[in-house]
Formats: C-alpha cells, sequence, structure tokens
C-alpha cells in the first residue's frame, strides 16, 4: 500500500476550480449580451444564434463536468489522504488511483455471504471470448456464488445457416458443461433487457415460456438462495475478488439497488481505437462517476455492475424499451426511492472496440438510447418535477444530453469556416471580446483537466487520443440523435469483436468532406491576411480554428488503420 497525498480538496485547489466556473459564467453573459445588442441581419442572427447554442452547450456541460470535480474534492477534503492500492491488471495504461476508495468505501466483508447469481448475456459471442468470460467467473474467491450463462443467440433467424447455427449451440453445450456452469435459454424477446427479466422471472419461480435450463451437474442449483445479481458482458473478466467488497457494500446499505465498477479495456497495446476508447471512458469513470455517486445520482453502465435482487424485482426488472437498457433502469431504480453507487476500483477488464466500425456501432447504440431516454427524463421533469432531487435532474439532463455534442461540434467547425469565406456571423470581427472573456475560460478550464487527470496518472497525450476519437464521431451522433428525437427507438446489437478492419474512405465522407471546407477556408484566410490584413486578429483567429479542426478531421484517416506494429 502506498499513501498519497492529493491537492485535490485544498483550498488553492478549490479557488483555482472556482475561477474556473466563474469564467464559465462570465463568457457565457458576455455572448449573450453581445448577441442580444448586437444589430444583425438575419442571416447574421441566425449563424450567431446557432454558435451561442453551442457555445452553451458546452459552457453547460463543462460546468457538469467541474461540478463533480467539486464534490470529489469535497469528499477529499473530508477524508484527505486517502490509502491508495497500487494493485491493478498487469500491463495497463490505468492510473495508479484506479483502486482508489470511492465516495462509498466498502466496509469490511460480512460474516455470512448470501448468494450471487453471476451471469453474462450473449447473443453469439464467439465461443472462445465467451469461455475466457466464464472461466473468470469459475475462479471468483467468493464462495456462495452460482454462475449462469445466458445464451440469447437466435438460432431460428431465417437465413442462417442451420449447420453452422447447430455446431455452433453443440459447442456452448460443451462449454458449459466442461466448465461447470448454468446453462439458460429461453424463446427470443427483448434483447438482453428481455433475457435477463425472463431469467429473474425463472429464478423467483415463473419461468417463461419456452425455457430451457440445464443445471450444472457437479454442483446444487439453489435458485431461492440468489440475493444479488453481477451482471457481466461476454467480453468482460471479473478479477477474483470482484464480489466480496461489493456485497459487504449492499449489506452495510439495504437501500442500494447496484453499485456499478469502471470497464477497463485491455486489449490497449497495439489497437489506435481500443486506447482511444479506454481514455474515453477513462474520463468518465473517474470523477464524472464519482461526482454522481456521491450526489445518489450514478446510473447503471450494464456491465460490471451487481444488482439487488430485490429491488430489480420491485421495479419490474430491466427497461425494455430503450437500446440503452442500463441507463433508462437506473431512471426506474431512483424513480422508485432507490439509490445506486460506483466503486472506482478496476474490478474487471474486457476488449474495447478494434476499429471504426466496431465502435462507430457502439456509439451510435450508446447515442441513441441515452438521447431517446432524454424524452423520458423531460416528460417525468414535467409531470412531477418532485419526484427526484434536483442534483439527479441535473445529472440526468447532463447525461441524456451529451449526444447532442455531434451536433455542436459540426456548428464550431463550421462557424470559422463561414467567416472567412461569407463574413458570417460579423461578431467574429470583435477579437477583443473573445480575448477578454473565451481565452480565460479555455485556458483555466483546460489546465484544470489536465490537472486533474494528471492527479490520477493520466498523460495528456493519451487523453488527447480519447477526445479526437469522440470529436470523429460527430456524423455518427447527429444522425442518432435526429432518430432518437424522432421516437425511432432501433434494436440492440452487440459491439463486434472480431479483430480491427479499415473502412473504405466512402464511410468516412462526413469527416472527409468537412475536412477539406476547413483546409479551404483556411487557405483562404491566409491569403486574407496576406493581401487584406483587415480585420487582422479575427482572420488570424478563424484560420488557426480552420487548421486545428483540420488536424482533427484528418485523424479519421490515422484511427482507420487500428493495428500497430508490435515492438
Amino acid at each position: 500500500m502506498t499513501k498519497l497525498t492529493s491537492p485535490l480538496g485544498t483550498s488553492t485547489f478549490m479557488l483555482f476550480l472556482g475561477a474556473v466556473m466563474f469564467s464559465i459564467f462570465a463568457y457565457l453573459i458576455a455572448r449573450t449580451t453581445l448577441f442580444l445588442l448586437a444589430d444583425y441581419a438575419w442571416p447574421d442572427k441566425s449563424a450567431a444564434l446557432l454558435l451561442l447554442l453551442a457555445e452553451t452547450f458546452i459552457m453547460f456541460h463543462a460546468l457538469g463536468y467541474f461540478l463533480n470535480l467539486y464534490h470529489v474534492a469535497g469528499r477529499t477534503r473530508r477524508q484527505p489522504d486517502p490509502a491508495v492500492s497500487n494493485e491493478s491488471p498487469p500491463a495497463a495504461p490505468a492510473p495508479e488511483s484506479a483502486n482508489a476508495p470511492a465516495a462509498d468505501t466498502p466496509p469490511s466483508p460480512p460474516a455470512q455471504f448470501p448468494g450471487v447469481a453471476v451471469i453474462v448475456s450473449s447473443f453469439k459471442e464467439p465461443i472462445a471470448v465467451v469461455e475466457e468470460t466464464l472461466t473468470c467467473f469459475y475462479n471468483l474467491t467468493y464462495p456462495n456464488k452460482q454462475i449462469f450463462f445466458l445464451d440469447d443467440t437466435r438460432y431460428d433467424l431465417p437465413g442462417q445457416d442451420p449447420d453452422e447455427m447447430a455446431a455452433y449451440r453443440r459447442q456452448v453445450d460443451e462449454m458449459c458443461a466442461r466448465i461447470g456452469v448454468n446453462l439458460f435459454r429461453r424463446r427470443w424477446r427483448g434483447a438482453k433487457a428481455g433475457m435477463i427479466n425472463d431469467f429473474l422471472d425463472f429464478l423467483g419461480g415463473r419461468p417463461p415460456e419456452g425455457f430451457e435450463f440445464t443445471p450444472d451437474a457437479r454442483l446444487e442449483v439453489r435458485l431461492q438462495e440468489v440475493d444479488y445479481i453481477a451482471v457481466f458482458d461476454a467480453d468482460m473478466n471479473p478479477l477474483p475478488d470482484f464480489a466480496e467488497p461489493l456485497v459487504a457494500q449492499m449489506e452495510a446499505n439495504p437501500g442500494l439497488a447496484f453499485i456499478q465498477t469502471p470497464q477497463y479495456y485491455s486489449n490497449f497495446e497495439t489497437n489506435r481505437v481500443a486506447r482511444a476508447s479506454g481514455m474515453q471512458q477513462a474520463v468518465f469513470y473517474e470523477y464524472i462517476c464519482e461526482g454522481k455517486s456521491s450526489q445518489d445520482a450514478m446510473f447503471c453502465c450494464g456491465t460490471n455492475v451487481m444488482f439487488r435482487r430485490r429491488a430489480l424485482e420491485e421495479v419490474g426488472g430491466f427497461d425494455e424499451s430503450s437500446v440503452t437498457e442500463d441507463f433508462a433502469t437506473s431512471l426506474k431504480f431512483h424513480a422508485a426511492g432507490w439509490h445506486s453507487a460506483y466503486l472506482n476500483k478496476v474490478c474487471a477488464f474486457g476488449m474495447g472496440p478494434e476499429d471504426l466500425g466496431g465502435y462507430f456501432k457502439q456509439q451510435f447504440r450508446w447515442a441513441l438510447g441515452t438521447v431517446g431516454l432524454f424524452r423520458t427524463i423531460l416528460g417525468e421533469l414535467v409531470r412531477d418535477r418532485h419526484r427526484l432531487s434536483l442534483a439527479k435532474w441535473w445529472e440526468y439532463t447532463l447525461s441524456g444530453t451529451h449526444y447532442f455534442v455531434g451536433l455542436v461540434f459540426l456548428i464550431m467547425v463550421l462557424c470559422p469556416v463561414l467567416f472567412l469565406l461569407f463574413n458570417l456571423p460579423t461578431f467574429f470581427a470583435r477579437p477583443d471580446i473573445y480575448l477578454l472573456f473565451f481565452f480565460p475560460y479555455i485556458v483555466l478550464s483546460a489546465s484544470m483537466f489536465i490537472f486533474a487527470m494528471g492527479q490520477r496518472r493520466y498523460r495528456l497525450r493519451e487523453l488527447l487520443t480519447g477526445v479526437i476519437l469522440q470529436a470523429l464521431s460527430f456524423p455518427i451522433y447527429i444522425k442518432a440523435s435526429l432518430l432518437a428525437v424522432m421516437g425511432f427507438r432501433g434494436t440492440f446489437k452487440t459491439t463486434p469483436k472480431s479483430g480491427s478492419s479499415a473502412l473504405p474512405l466512402r464511410d468516412l465522407w462526413p469527416q472527409l468532406t468537412l475536412a477539406m471546407a476547413c483546409l479551404a477556408a483556411g487557405t483562404w484566410g491566409l491569403l486574407r491576411l496576406t493581401f487584406e490584413r483587415e480585420p487582422l486578429w479575427a482572420l488570424a483567429f478563424n484560420t488557426i480554428w480552420c487548421f486545428y479542426h483540420l488536424t482533427i478531421l484528418l485523424a479519421v484517416l490515422y484511427f482507420n488503420h487500428a493495428e500497430e506494429a508490435q515492438t
């Protein structure tokens, strides 16, 4: 064990954090005032309004991030110098604080060990991937566990090779018998959420129609003893001591519906997409999740999570109306008065998407489900604003609107292009306002972000890859957000895990087209600087922004060839 002294929570840090949040409000006030007082023509007004809305969105979410940082820092002030374990999966870019105590530090292991069902729901996942996960389940040190493989594969779909599907089913049967795992199947419905709900009914003595259950012949199946359910994706492998601290915390807090732990990607060493995706996840699973947990607003992320069986049954199981059933079910828990928590300890590791195609599919599903649920959040807020606390409404609104970032990124990229080519919006010709209010915000907020993540041993270069990869997903987020707003639900699809392959360039046309627009506008900006020279600073700043965005957009070619040579 190593003792680390963290500056989080010190008076200097809190003062710095206060300055960051003040700069956010100052910039928004200045920009809004300039917009309202300026005498614009309607084309100018339209462009300026879109930019103001985009900037408001960015500031809104930046404020949410720094407020979470404030809550974590406040906890640090109450509990200075926490002991930090250096134990983490080998060969990993995870910070040393990956095992740091979260807002809810788990108590000592209980004297009694209530029953835990460890489950994975799989839809035709590669056998090798599933077998590794089930083997890790078997190696869990928790004494009172029962392992269940929920085979959600559809063997009756038209167009499939019957012999191939029969062979896959036989392999699943043999694998479960060899490892010693209870196998559950039922008539397909509702994807992962429907499968887990049918399994809950089976545990409660209400087996669904057409179910099949093959128990482990070596152990007695004790369905009535299951008090907790640990849920994993097919590629997430828990560490041996996964269950003990979570059960101890659940036993000590009867009102907890679930405890979420981080997702950690292990296939980062030679894969650019997996590494950047992992860094993107790290930003979320560090201070954001800790801040949410401190306000009892943490939501379930679908894997590496432990549920209280009684809580699941009380809210009617998982929400089957969303492709992000985990997020939707969290809202059901909180609305019913149950609580949630986050333990910032690496308890499991798995595989991240290994190419842009797999990553974009994952992000599309997350964006579609999350924005779709935002409609429900707004409806609940209008119907009964007292149903949740103000902190929970704030956090759910932040999470539900996150994927509108794709449209925001598009606006932010187009505005410098429009100014350099068409002088729209004309307020860009006022760089004094820009420097006076935007420059302090961007410097302070970027410095705070880099400093805070640096305290968790993340390097700036690694973090930038995650930020850039998310920016490159803007057309995916725009499409998913628009479909979700229109009420399109979509279907649940797992993230591919069959290795990496490059997308054809025609599939990357939104990023490349926008890159060419930035190149053209940036070149024109250089010409205007050379021959027109006025407005000098406005031309210079917008030209710099165009080339900055060009660099980000061209990175899609870097990520499209995800595999790196091993050294």
